[in-house]
This record gives C-alpha cells, structure tokens and sequence, in this order.
C-alpha cells in the first residue's frame, strides 16, 4: 500500500518506519500543506500535525479523493464538516483522538464504568490526563473522548477544564517532563475511590494502530472510527 504521512514529527517518523517494516511504500513526508503534487499519488494518508494545519490538511487530501486517517487533536470544531465533506467527495475519513489498541478498550472499559456508577449521586468524577511538554492542545483529544464517554452515560451535560462542577464533569490537564500519555478517571465518595487509569509507555502503539487504520480503511467509503477497525 502506498502510505501519504502528512506531518512529519516525532509521530510521523514512528509511523514512518512500523509502515515500511509492515510492508507499505511511504511515499511521501510532508511539513508542509499536501497538494496533488506532492502527495505523490497515495493510496490513504495519515495525517499526524498540528491544531492550526489539520483541516485544512484534512480537506486538501479529501478534495482529491484521497481517505484519510486522522490522528491530529484541538480541531474538532469543524470534524462534522469534514465527516460531510468526506462523504460528499465519495471517500473515507477516520479520526481517532488515540489509536492505541489498549487506549480504545480503555474508552469503551469508561463508558460501562459510568453506566454502572450513574445510580450513585455519593460518588463524584473527575478526569485526569498526564502529557510531554510538548503536546499542543488541553485537554488532549483522548481525555475529550473519555469525557464524552462518561457524560453519554450519566447526568453530566459538559466538560471543562479544571475540577468537576455541577452537571461540568472536570478535567485536569498536566504537562510533565517527557511522559507520553497518561489518563485516570477517578469515582471518589466520602469512604473510598475507584480509579482506571491507562498510561503508555512510549508512542509505538498510537502510531501502530494508525497504519492498522489505515489498512483497514483501503477501499472503504464513509465515516469510521477506532471501533469499526477493532470490531468494538
């Protein structure tokens, strides 16, 4: 398969050498905007870069009828745009806030997590989400997913940043050191805590599941997500 990676950091070359070593073409590494020029003709492109460049990534490749898997967070205001579009030009589109095989169980370990602690008002939530110093956007896009997770299954109406409030279910947003990616959703009462907790140790299983994305979504046609390619 002919691999386009669109936004070539740290990511990027992880993506880069799990693809070649599963036996795909990378055809091309772009920085920069993708054009048909530069694509070099790609069978789907992973696109890993920046809040500020995504859409306008993501449309680019889509105008061109190009799928693509999307593993880029804080932009998600104009995903159903994209979702739209991407049906409207007759190709596929699959976002993921985390491609983590293990981080995909996590979601859907939260989401019967908070159906079964919905009956007990005595215990309150709160989410809780570890990255580098480096990482763009607060809170990340699979702390936004938990949230969501959660307020899907309970009374919450919204997530926000800082401590649980009412019906805003909380989330604590910490940059340290180097560290990957860590995230916690914590049931606390008066007498005692519950507590998952999911925390990676290095970025190779984000980027693996990207390309077991993307091989996945070669020839499909629509909208997906993680759990169509996991058969969740």
């Amino acid at each position: 398969m002919r691999i386009a990676l669109v936004g070539y950091g740290k990511m990027g070359k992880i993506i880069d050498e799990i693809a070649q070593k599963r036996g795909h073409e990378v055809v091309a590494r772009l920085k920069e905007t993708p054009t048909a020029d530069n694509l070099k003709n790609p069978d789907v492109v992973i696109e890993f870069s920046n809040p500020e460049a995504a859409y306008q990534n993501i449309k680019n490749c889509l105008e061109l009828g190009i799928p693509v898997i999307c593993g880029t967070t804080g932009w998600l205001d104009k995903k159903d745009e994209i979702e739209t579009y991407a049906v409207e030009k007759n190709t596929a589109f699959l976002y993921g806030s985390n491609f983590s095989l293990g981080v995909n169980l996590f979601f859907a370990l939260n989401e019967r997590l908070a159906k079964m602690m919905s009956p007990f008002p005595e215990y309150n939530v709160q989410l809780e989400e570890i990255h580098h110093i480096h990482k763009l956007d607060a809170p990340s896009g699979t702390a936004i997913t938990l949230a969501e997770g959660v307020i899907e299954n309970s009374g919450f109406e919204a997530w926000k940043l800082e401590e649980t409030k009412g019906k805003e279910l909380g989330i604590f947003a910490i940059r340290e050191n180097e560290v990957p990616g860590t995230h916690s959703v914590y049931y606390r009462s008066e007498v005692d805590e519950i507590e998952i907790k999911h925390t990676a140790f290095n970025r190779n299983g984000f980027a693996l599941g990207a390309v077991v994305a993307s091989e996945w979504i070669n020839g499909k046609k629509g909208v997906f997500t993680m759990n169509d390619v996991l058969g969740l």
